[in-house]
């Protein structure tokens, strides 16, 4: 009997992840994007996910059972199709063109008894109200009945050594108890625990609700941390001790706003669909998104604040950024603050130069110079802004040779720094 062959639309964080362990747990796989550069540097077996290496990539070539592609063609006779496309905002209204264009893609080659997965973050009712018509109308199938379809929210969390897709629990739904069957049955293929859920619906909202309680809880941070700098208090020392205790807290930690694939958009969707069902406002989201796009421009008058009490004007300075990507340790510039900053610091006259060893080149901003970390490059900068704390940074090198460092993320001390 042959594998089951699985389809995985979308190659990136989410989808190449999800791919290979698929192809380790015996699927035949077909990874769909629609960047064909993307897909030609997957066959060449370089990897752009840090969490894949390349070792793990020409594993899965070789094995035969993995085939990058743009070419849904090369979908056809599927068994499983999991859908991971982007789901960004544009204007402040979700964005669903990808999904969109992901089931008119797969559509036509769509066959009784096969499953088809959302896992793309979006707004409850998504799956049945969208993505279902969409379907049934390329296929001239239904669900359910002919074909299963369901919702997993992808708990990607990229450059964390930990927590991976297959030890990570996975929430499971299906538009019908069939379908919920078949949607468990694949996931429990590749993770060691799947949490199956009444609906589609409840499985949408469970990765916003993830996604919300985070962005609340730092914008709290965030805004504790703006208010303890004027009232001179160390919130850093505050969170620790708080920390201490073992019940009823969980400890968030400010930095200078929030980026990525999940935070800044995810808690707008909730919001966005609440507003356009309900026709009310979510209070709390709201006021989260204004605290965390506060913080680039909070961090910009810090750093301008500490360079004039050292007798230097921000314009003409040379600032030195560690790090431009939106988390430690990866390369995913989506919405990152650094970038922020780094644009809010050029615009006011600085010389930015900046260190970032995993972005790829062509995601680096306009004007900003890349260069490595040295000492030279150190000693020369008028500042250095920790960003982004990539553990591959020689912290004590900054601390030992800078004039002054602005420390967003708690990771330098001495007489030199300065912490957010």
């Amino acid at each position: 009997m042959s594998a089951e062959k699985l389809v995985v639309i979308g190659q990136g964080y989410v989808g190449l992840p999800l791919a290979m362990r698929a192809v380790e747990a015996g699927l035949n796989v077909v990874g769909l994007d629609v960047d064909g550069d993307r897909i030609k540097r997957l066959a060449s077996g370089e990897s752009f996910v840090e969490d894949i290496t390349a070792d793990r990539l020409g594993r899965a070539l070789s094995s035969g059972r993995y085939l990058p592609s743009t070419e849904y063609t090369d979908a056809e006779d599927f068994d499983i199709c999991v859908i991971t496309v982007p789901t960004p905002l544009r204007d402040g209204t979700p964005d669903l063109s990808f999904v969109e264009q992901a089931g008119i893609g797969i559509g036509p080659y769509l066959r009784p008894g096969c499953t088809v997965v959302l896992e793309s973050t979006t707004y409850p009712g998504t799956t049945e109200e969208l993505l279902r018509p969409l379907l049934e109308s390329a296929s001239g199938l239904s669900s359910p009945g002919d074909f299963h379809l369901g919702y997993s929210p992808e708990r990607i969390d990229p450059g964390n050594p930990v927590w991976r897709l297959e030890n990570t629990a996975k929430v499971v739904s299906g538009v019908d108890a069939e379908s919920l069957a078949r949607v468990d049955g694949f996931y429990r293929r590749i993770v060691e625990r799947t949490v199956p859920v009444d609906s589609t619906r409840v499985a949408e909202l469970t990765k916003l609700i993830e996604n919300t309680f985070r962005q609340v809880n730092i914008a709290l941070i965030n805004e504790l941390t703006m208010l303890s700098h004027h009232l001179d208090i160390d919130v850093w020392q505050a969170i620790e001790a708080a920390e201490t205790k073992p019940f009823g807290f969980m400890p968030f930690r400010p930095g200078p706003g929030v980026g990525g694939h999940c935070l800044p958009i995810d808690p707008c969707y909730l919001s966005w669909q609440v507003k356009r069902r309900l026709g009310r406002q979510f209070r709390f989201i709201e006021l989260a998104n204004d605290v965390n796009h506060e913080m680039p421009e909070h961090v910009t008058q810090r750093v301008m604040a500490g360079l004039n009490r050292r007798g230097r004007a921000i314009s003409g300075s040379r600032l030195l950024l560690l790090g431009l990507a939106y988390k430690r340790n990866t390369g995913d510039m989506r919405d990152s603050p650094a970038v922020d900053v780094a644009q809010r610091l050029q615009a006011l006259g600085a010389d930015v130069r900046a260190v970032e060893p995993y972005a790829e080149p062509h995601h680096i901003p306009g004007g900003v110079i890349v260069v490595k970390l040295t000492e030279r490059e150190v000693r020369e900068a008028d500042a250095v802004v920790v960003v982004t704390d990539h553990d591959v940074f020689d912290y004590d090198l900054v601390t030992r040779h800078a004039r002054y460092v602005f420390d967003t993320r708690n990771r330098c001390s001495g007489d030199v720094v300065e912490r957010l």
